[in-house]
């Protein structure tokens, strides 16, 4: 791409009238009058939004049922609107109003499938994942995404109460076994529900207190038990990793059940989540009363979601148009030094590094209104093109999507100061536009790319300005979540203002020694 031919600007401001109106008015009338770098902001909105279209439009995703496909099961929505997974087993009582449910909790053993040796012979080895649970709970009936508040025992994590699928607390450590129960109790007053732990059954101590808005006044309270399944990450044969799920189920034994405030009513039991096939149940979950004693067999999770498309995967153009971005914002500089025209421009202002500023005001003016509307496009219509191919959107809120749509725009427009400051510098267009590229865009495609090891891919997306790329996530990870939670997943290791914050300081470190040079050496 060639910038066509720069015309010298003479300035209608006399020397020493420096408003910095007047500056931005000057550089933004140089910029609109080079007919190439307007044609190549265009580009850069276009190639963001074609490759997002076609990206999206190549992604199709069926389900079979014996053998026919059917549109796969859509992931139930919880309280706050996202994704969750919602299957456990559950043994119950209504509850009307207020009151609780106190249990003992003697053990929690597994069972975790690993591939078969022998064909046909299960290969099953004792276990359980670190975060299969068991507890009490107290749940806006059995459907599947109400909101709920539990506390539970975990294999690896301690005692923790959790409620409405994405808030987690953390109680006392440890795990449960014969030598050492441990007691749960959960209390219900009102819409505040309140979690306790006990070692022996006589002193308590509060995990936490949630409230749920809207509860109704009659709910199911009981016992549960759900297990995740394992998650192997092993190493490709080319650099890539290769992440399997493999089966799980818990089983825990309560005893010593107390409730409180419900009817003497027999205890119902059910498999939520449960999913069958034309060979049977998916997921099986099992409970067994001998007396006092209840055992229960559980798999599935209770938390956020995350099996879908994002609707950042829509912006797989945004790399490309990145480059033309940064090929134009150096060209914005170095045109005038390789033309003699920086002095002129210069004369404008006795101040001299106001001149640069305001260089970097309009490329990033200009930029952020075309990313502006290249993402507000290739969002929206890439989300559209994903739901009509039969992929599973994860919803997010509107708030989410604004972030995801403005934070790309102004990634693009802090790269673009970036580059132009990097150009000012150096004052050769290649060598900053080699500079520029490596140092914003190489860090995301290694670190995407599967290519690198994963802390080492954070540590890239850590400390480089392709920090800001984290602007785009819109799941945040859980860390109460069984996952692959990296880059190559779409799981950035800042959160996304704190990424965007690490390339904004480069871009205001960057600018500001080309003020101080240009002030030094052109004085």
């Amino acid at each position: 791409m060639t910038a066509g031919t720069v015309t010298p600007y003479r300035s209608d401001l006399r020397a020493g009238r420096d408003r910095f109106t007047n500056l931005l008015h000057a550089e933004w009338t140089k910029f609109r009058t080079v007919r190439g770098w307007v044609i190549g902001m265009v580009v850069a909105a276009l190639v963001t939004v074609l490759l997002g279209v076609v990206t999206a439009s190549g992604n199709h995703t069926s389900c079979g049922n014996g053998p026919v496909e059917i549109a796969c099961p859509v992931p139930p929505v919880g309280p706050e609107g996202g994704a969750v997974n919602d299957k456990f087993y559950f043994v119950h009582r209504p509850l009307t109003e207020d009151g609780g449910i106190t249990v003992r909790v003697t053990s929690m053993t597994g069972r975790i499938r690993l591939p078969d040796v022998t064909p046909g012979v299960r290969n099953e080895v004792s276990g359980l994942t670190p975060w299969a649970k068991a507890g009490v709970i107290i749940k806006d009936g059995t459907r599947q995404g109400s909101p709920y508040a539990a506390v539970m025992v975990t294999a690896e994590h301690g005692v923790r109460m959790q409620h409405n699928f994405v808030h987690d607390m953390a109680g006392r450590p440890g795990g449960v076994s014969k030598a050492s129960p441990r007691w749960l109790r959960l209390i219900r007053s009102g819409d505040t529900l309140t979690g306790y732990e006990s070692a022996d059954g006589a002193r308590w101590a509060k995990v936490g207190t949630v409230r749920l808005p809207g509860l109704p006044s009659t709910v199911r309270i009981g016992m549960f038990t759900a297990s995740p399944g394992d998650l192997k990450v092993t190493q490709g044969d080319f650099g890539g990793v290769i992440v399997a799920g493999r089966f799980a189920e818990a089983t825990a034994v309560f005893d010593q059940v107390g409730v409180e405030g419900t009817a003497n009513d027999a205890w119902r039991h059910d498999d939520i989540g449960v999913t069958k096939g034309p060979e049977g149940s998916h997921h099986p979950g099992r409970f067994e009363q001998s007396g006092g004693t209840f055992s229960v067999t559980g798999v599935g999770d209770i938390g956020p979601g995350d099996e879908g498309r994002t609707i950042e995967s829509t912006l797989s153009g945004v790399l490309a148009g990145l480059i033309v971005v940064i090929v134009i914002a150096v060209m914005f500089i170095t045109a005038e030094y390789r033309r003699g025209l920086i002095r002129t421009s210069l004369l404008a202002s006795p101040r001299r590094g106001r001149v640069l500023v305001a260089k970097a005001v309009v490329i990033a003016a200009v930029t952020f209104v075309a990313g502006l509307a290249a993402a507000g496009v290739a969002v929206p219509l890439g989300t559209r093109i994903l739901r009509a191919n039969g992929n599973y959107v994860l919803p997010v809120s509107t708030l989410t999507e604004v972030r995801v749509v403005a934070g790309v725009a102004a990634l693009l427009a802090v790269a673009a100061v970036f580059a132009l400051a990097l150009g000012s510098l150096l004052r050769r267009g290649p060598v900053a536009i080699t500079i520029a590229l490596a140092a914003v865009i190489l860090p995301q495609i290694l670190a995407t790319a599967s290519v690198l090891p994963v802390g080492v891919a954070q540590w890239l997306l850590r400390l480089t300005p392709a920090a800001g790329f984290a602007i785009q996530q819109s799941i945040p990870e859980y860390a109460h979540v069984l996952g692959y939670h990296s880059p190559q997943g779409g799981y950035y290791p800042l959160a996304p203002w704190a990424g965007f914050a690490v390339s904004c300081g480069y871009a205001a470190l960057a600018l500001g020694l080309a003020v101080v040079r240009l002030r030094r050496r052109d004085a």
